[in-house]
């Protein structure tokens, strides 16, 4: 949608907002929390979230744009790490507004350096204490939450909960409030600035890293070769990336039984996103030490342009 196309309401206000954490904190499940929608995957692993993926909500007057970001790691030196990190670094210079996620009575030394990478950035922060219904020292909340205010000049503090949806409608009206005066960005209606085929193998690899070990999931990419619509049905070739033949067999697994539990619990999520039947065909190809290939990554999507 272009600025032409957007209200022409001096009330209206839009703002960029980047979820900012370390990894596993709930960024992406807050995502899409506030969507209302499945738009990038999400597991108990670190790392599952390998792009910038924007999350779109219109209420009113207002459009608040989030941009969910790779958590920032300091401790991997891997290129792909680095290359999200990156990612993570420049939605920080793009947003009028952060929201800094955290683990409710956890603040480790991951957490220090991103505090101050957002201090060093002048923009205005949200302190977003995530999954305080894990937190059963609900009477030492209040310290933590004066510890950090104190270490930190944070223009709020919303606790709240992404899994369950606890006080989603707080942090709300706290970026309402603080959003610039603007036109919109996006068409109202209009979700994410995904395509389908991206949701698509985030849904794929989401299936991959709730049935790999421990190892594997860091060095394996999804990418849908081919996408066809038929009157009923949703065909989709989807080829599974990795480093090693050894991963690749780890991958099928004995007699191709892994590789089709994949498939079938991807495919159940992709109905569910599109409304129709799905016939989802799955391969799994060797791209030695992609992790470590500038191009391979700009292919996948995860080397942004700028």
């Amino acid at each position: 949608m272009s600025e032409s196309e957007a209200p022409e309401s001096a009330a209206s206000r839009c703002g960029l907002v980047a979820l900012i954490g370390r990894p596993n904190v709930g960024k992406t499940t807050l995502l899409n929390r506030l969507v209302g929608e499945k738009l990038a995957a999400t597991t108990r692993r670190p790392h599952t979230t390998r792009n910038r993926i924007l999350g779109i909500v219109t209420e009113g007057q207002d459009q608040i744009v989030l941009m969910d970001t790779p958590g920032i790691d300091t401790e991997r030196t891997q290129l792909v790490n680095r290359v999200l990190n990156r990612t993570a670094s420049h939605a920080l210079a793009d947003a009028d507004l952060v929201c800094f996620l955290v683990e409710a009575g956890q603040f480790n030394p991951g957490d220090e350096r991103i505090e101050a990478t957002i201090r060093d950035s002048g923009r205005p922060a949200l302190l977003v204490i995530n999954k305080v219904d894990q937190f059963r020292a609900k009477e030492e909340l209040l310290p933590f939450i004066e510890a950090r205010m104190a270490a930190f000049d944070y223009a709020g503090v919303v606790p709240l909960s992404a899994r369950t949806g606890s006080n989603l409608e707080g942090l709300i009206a706290e970026v309402r409030q603080r959003l610039p005066q603007g036109p919109f960005l996006y068409d109202p209606e209009q979700l994410s600035d995904r395509p389908e085929r991206f949701r698509a193998e985030e849904m794929i690899r989401e299936s991959m890293l709730e049935h790999l070990g421990q190892e594997v999931p860091y060095s394996v990419a999804v990418r849908v070769e081919d996408w066809s619509d038929e009157p009923r049905t949703t065909h989709i070739d989807a080829v599974i990336l990795v480093e090693r033949d050894s991963q690749k067999g780890i991958v099928i697994g004995k007699g191709g039984q892994r590789l089709k539990r994949i498939g079938q619990a991807a495919r159940i999520q992709l109905e569910q996103l599109l409304g129709r039947k799905v016939m989802l065909r799955l391969t799994v190809r060797v791209e030695p030490d992609w992790t470590c290939n500038p191009r391979a990554l700009r292919e996948l999507g995860i080397e942004e342009s700028r």
